[in-house]
């Protein structure tokens, strides 16, 4: 059973979780949080100390495992003999994939990341780059020896969007639905297969 400390602070991140991925970071108020997490200000104060302290472990829960999931996916697919643009695709959009279809928030987790994309807050742009980049540096050296002609500006440029495109295919947004007869994960399944022929062809373009 989970100590009162830790179900305290996990109430906290899920409760914190909802709100920015409905109203926003900047339009979230700890306020609206306290009431959502059944809690009150200093329970706040004394877990995360300020609301950017709090915005970042939103982050850091989600992404640490993320982080390493995608790193030893990578992994796997340098060991095997023959590495193709596909696989190391693969390898960065399945662990994603997995998170938004994670009963516990994740779906939830994938809006919250559309916003940090989509809100000028160089503050937290900075704590995910500082924290996270090297995730998406060690995918550009393993694209970069898959695709020689092109220079690094170029080839940062297309993983950029990429990434972009990965966030809001796995937050949902798109204008393709999933039909009744079809489960969650199959829909997700799909969009990733389509992302990953697309993201494939762009690179290589």
């Amino acid at each position: 059973m989970d100590s009162p400390h830790f179900s305290t602070k996990e109430r906290i991140l899920g409760a914190a979780e909802e709100l920015f991925a409905r109203n926003g970071f900047a339009g979230a108020s700890l306020r609206e949080l306290t009431a959502a997490a059944k809690v009150n200000l200093a329970a706040v104060n004394y877990h995360f100390g300020s609301k950017d302290n709090l915005v970042n472990e939103v982050f850091r829960r989600r992404l640490d495992e993320l982080s390493t999931q995608r790193l030893d996916a990578l992994a796997r697919v340098l060991a095997q003999p023959r590495v193709t643009l596909e696989d190391l695709l693969a390898a960065f959009i399945h662990p994603a994939l997995a998170l938004s279809i994670d009963t516990s928030g994740g779906a939830t987790f994938m809006r919250v990341l559309a916003r940090a994309y989509a809100e000028h807050n160089e503050r937290l742009r900075r704590f995910l780059s500082d924290n996270y980049g090297h995730v998406l540096k060690e995918f550009a050296n393993a694209f970069g020896a898959q695709l020689p002609h092109l220079d690094k500006e170029e080839l940062y440029w297309r993983i950029d969007i990429i990434a972009g495109a990965l966030t809001y295919a796995m937050a949902d947004f798109g204008v393709i639905k999933r039909s009744s007869s079809m489960s969650e994960q199959a829909h997700r399944e799909r969009a990733a297969e389509h992302l990953i022929r697309f993201a494939a062809a762009g690179l290589r373009a």
